[in-house]
Parts: structure tokens; sequence; C-alpha cells
């Protein structure tokens, strides 16, 4: 879409923002770290079909890491017990099966490092000079890491993270809740305010929480999914809104 095409941004009252795949590239090495312990948990117990990474946008990205799992698991009609956070990695429950998945997605973290997509801190910078407000809205417990590997924690008085939203027990996307939530933490009406997703499950919770805009960022999940969701628009990257 051209950019004179698109609505303005700062135009709202506040824009908020889901972090992995929106303004970090994390989404790529959640996927991987979420393959990696899924492939050999699947040939561990035997179950089929194996995982693929459809199975990634369709059970897991957007959503809170205990509920990815458990979502995952119930589409091959498995159901183990829940557990606690404080499970270990060795532990065959919901939490300990999540945790696994976390040592993986920390230790690339740590070796690699990451960094904001370039079009994203461009929209970031346009709108900080316009005054508008910005939250981030993302079911990570490692949001909080990821944006201050980004260098760009500064840039949020708001942070609405899965640790926020696990401590409160706020319902994962796509219910509106986390979305709500941040909109509520800022002090502004989601009906004047922008989401920006790039998950089926996180355009579906801005939409049912009633966001005035909700754009969608097709970073692989596919356009017409995220339109069916409830994107109001969709974009390839965030570039596409500054002027």
């Amino acid at each position: 879409m051209a950019p004179d095409a698109l609505p303005d941004l700062s135009s709202y009252d506040a824009v908020l923002f889901d972090l992995d795949g929106v303004l970090t590239p994390t989404a790529e090495v959640h996927m991987h770290a979420w393959q990696s312990m899924f492939e050999e948990l699947f040939a561990t117990w035997e179950i089929t079909p194996p995982y693929t990474e459809r199975d990634y946008f369709d059970y897991l990205d957007g959503k809170k890491r205990y509920d990815g799992v458990a979502s995952l698991l119930r589409s091959r009609d498995i159901e183990v017990p829940w557990g606690d956070p404080s499970d270990p990695v060795t532990a065959d429950t919901v939490c300990g099966i999540g945790n696994r998945k976390n040592v993986v997605f920390e230790r690339v973290l740590r070796a690699e490092g990451i960094a904001p997509y370039p079009g994203s801190l461009r929209l970031l910078d346009a709108l900080a000079e316009t005054g508008t407000a910005v939250a981030v809205v993302s079911s990570s417990k490692n949001a909080e890491e990821v944006l201050a590997a980004a260098g760009i924690r500064d840039r949020f008085t708001v942070v609405m993270d899965g640790v926020i939203a696990e401590r409160d027990h706020l319902a994962s996307k796509p219910a509106p809740d986390v979305f709500v939530e941040a909109a509520r933490m800022l002090q502004v009406d989601p009906a004047r305010s922008a989401a920006v997703e790039d998950a089926i499950s996180g355009v579906q919770s801005a939409a049912v929480g009633g966001f005035g805009l909700v754009v969608g960022v097709d970073r692989g999940v596919g356009e017409q999914h995220l339109v069916d969701a409830g994107a109001h628009v969709v974009v390839k990257d965030l570039e596409e809104f500054v002027r």
C-alpha cells in the first residue's frame, strides 16, 4: 500500500506495539527455539504428525508461553499436567516444557544479541517527534530483556508483558485483556488508539479490544490471515508509515 494511502498513526492518541516480529526480529529466535524443543519432544514421545512451521503461527505465535504449549499439545490430542512456572526443564508438564524452550531462547539472545527492525525504529522516531504515546504489548516474559538488548527500552513508559499478565491473571491473546490493560496503563481510550501486531492471535486481541486502528505486519503469516483476524490495514514493514 502506498504511504499516502495509509492512516497517519500520529493522529491517534497512542500506538501500542507488539514486540516480537513487530519491533524486533526476535520472532525468528522464538521460532527456532520452539522448533528445536518440539522436534526433540515429538521424537521422544513419538508424536505425529511432526512439528511444522505452520504450528508456530497457528498455536504459538503471540500467546503466552505456557498457553502456547498447551494449545499445540492439544492439537495432537495430548494433555499433560499444567505444573508450576518453577518446574524444572526436565518436568513433563506444560510449564516444564515451556521452560525448556526458554532456555534455548535466552542462550541465543545472549550469544547473538538483537537489533530493532530499521523501519520500526524510524517509525518510533517519527512518533516521538509528534509526541504520540507508545507502549509495548507482549506475551513474552523476556520482553524487558529483549527491549534492553535492542537499546529501545527507554522509548516506552508502558511495557505490558507476560510477567505482568501472569501476575494479574490476564488472559492470553487472542483475548483482549493485555491490549486493553496496556491502554488503561497509558490512560488512553482504545477506540482512539492504534495497535500493531504480526500474529493472528494479537490482531484478534486488538480487534476484540475495540482499537480504532489495527495494523497487521505481515512477517510471514500471510496478509489475508491478518485481514481475516481483524486487521484494518496490512503492511510488510512499518517504514511504510513514515512519510
